[in-house]
């Protein structure tokens, strides 16, 4: 068994290359071997978001504050809220954030696959947010 305790892995700001606005990133768990899932709690602050991107494994997000905003590439904007549980398939590009005017948190969780578990991609235009 381990338990980490809250608080004792730092924040880290969601690198630009990667995200639009501000983001922070509050590690939560990595799985040792065999285990492959690792999680995050992420927090966007209103109109900040994620580029486009897959995971080989796919994604599961768990909306814990506010409402945000996903997509899947060829799909429409769907607006997210507490307590939503998003799913994206391995390999589906997709992107997520927060709604424009309010922040977003939510848990993300993903399995590793060959030490990989994203593949960033080119960044959201604002048209593209903005529907």
């Amino acid at each position: 068994m381990k338990i980490t305790r809250s608080g004792a892995n730092p924040s880290t700001p969601g690198p630009e290359e990667y995200f639009t606005g501000t983001v922070r990133i509050d590690p939560l768990l990595a799985a040792e071997e065999p285990g492959r899932v690792r999680g995050a709690h992420v927090t966007f602050e209103p109109g900040a978001r994620t580029a486009w991107h897959t995971h080989p494994a796919g994604q599961t997000l768990i909306v814990t504050f506010g409402r945000g905003l996903v997509q899947r590439e060829g799909g429409p904007i769907e607006e997210i809220s507490q307590g939503d549980v998003v799913w994206f398939p391995a390999d589906e590009k997709h992107w997520h954030g927060a709604a424009p005017e309010t922040a977003m948190s939510h848990i993300a969780l993903q399995e590793s696959i060959d030490g990989s578990t994203v593949t960033w991609m080119e960044k959201v235009t604002d048209d593209e947010y903005g529907g």
